[in-house]
């Protein structure tokens, strides 16, 4: 899983990449590619 400041250019790698809030964090999943994991902060 990468961490990084801004996951807005990570979020636009894959069409199924979605942008999620969990516990006052976000993460950027792919129930696809797994590897598009990506968690802000």
């Amino acid at each position: 899983m990468k961490v990084r400041n801004s996951l807005k250019s990570l979020r636009g790698r894959h069409r199924m990449n979605q942008l999620v809030r969990r516990k006052g964090r976000v993460y950027v999943i792919n129930k696809v590619q797994k590897r598009f994991k990506a968690r802000q902060g």
